[in-house]
């Protein structure tokens, strides 16, 4: 059994990794807020947005742009990491 202070360094140690991973939900899809987010940044930037999704830590956009279908990763910090032509 943990003492009180081992449980409380568990959890301070626990915690900050969980935080990033609170943005997606369990079927690997950013939340509706983040969803909403990056599909504004994009739109501003001239994509037509298709899908989202969240893998190895980065948020995946398909969208259109110029008539070329285009995968588009995003940090988060929603900032456009790299633009791969599908």
């Amino acid at each position: 059994m943990f003492k009180p202070s081992a449980r409380i360094l568990a959890l301070a140690l626990v915690l900050p990794l969980s935080l990033p991973v609170a943005a997606l939900a369990s079927d690997g899809k950013p939340s509706a807020e983040v969803d909403a987010q990056i599909r504004a940044t994009l739109t501003e930037q001239g994509y037509e947005v298709r899908k989202i999704e969240s893998e190895d830590g980065m948020y995946e956009a398909y969208a259109l742009k110029d008539g070329k279908k285009l995968e588009i990763y995003l940090n988060d910090k929603m900032e456009i990491i790299r633009v791969k032509e599908d």
